[in-house]
Parts: structure tokens; C-alpha cells; sequence
């Protein structure tokens, strides 16, 4: 499994509005207008996460949800994967 580079990861994160790069992962923190809006929003993405083959790592408090993306694969560093599951992320989000 590739890595990406500091600048390609740079440049797809200009097209994903709120995600930063930062330990060799990409992160993104999720506000909902309750727990339920929340929660839902989590098993939509465990839905794409498992069509992807590719899971994040993330938590959950009462109406927020934080998001870390790496490849474990690649030494816990950025691939296309982790970009393509932050695109299906915002997809679900939106």
C-alpha cells in the first residue's frame, strides 16, 4: 500500500473542507444537533467504511464525533484509502 506524500495529502485535503493532517493521519471533528442525529450519522459510515474494507478510528460524546483516518496496512500512515473514506464521509454528512 502507497503512502502519500505531505503535499498530495494537502492537495486532496483542500477539497475535503475541515480535515486536517496531522500526526500521519487525517482528522476531522462532526457536530450534530443531538445524540440520535449522532449516532446515525456513525452507522451510516460504518456502512461505507465496510464497503470500503477500511474502518476509522473514532469517538463519541453526546452530539459530536471525531474522526482519525490512517492505513494500518502502511505503517499507520495516509493512503488513497483514508481519502477515499473521507470522501464518502462528507458524502454522508452532507
Amino acid at each position: 500500500m502507497d503512502t502519500l506524500s505531505k503535499k498530495q495529502i494537502e492537495e486532496e485535503l483542500e477539497q475535503l473542507d475541515g480535515w486536517s493532517f496531522e500526526d500521519d493521519t487525517i482528522t476531522k471533528d462532526f457536530s450534530f444537533p443531538d445524540f440520535k442525529e449522532a449516532i446515525s450519522f456513525m452507522v451510516r459510515v460504518g456502512f461505507e467504511a465496510e464497503a470500503l474494507v477500511h474502518h476509522p478510528d473514532w469517538s463519541n460524546v453526546y452530539n459530536s464525533v471525531s474522526i482519525t483516518l490512517s492505513t494500518h496496512d502502511a505503517g499507520g500512515k495516509v493512503t488513497e484509502k483514508d481519502i477515499k473514506l473521507a470522501k464518502a464521509i462528507e458524502e454522508v454528512y452532507q
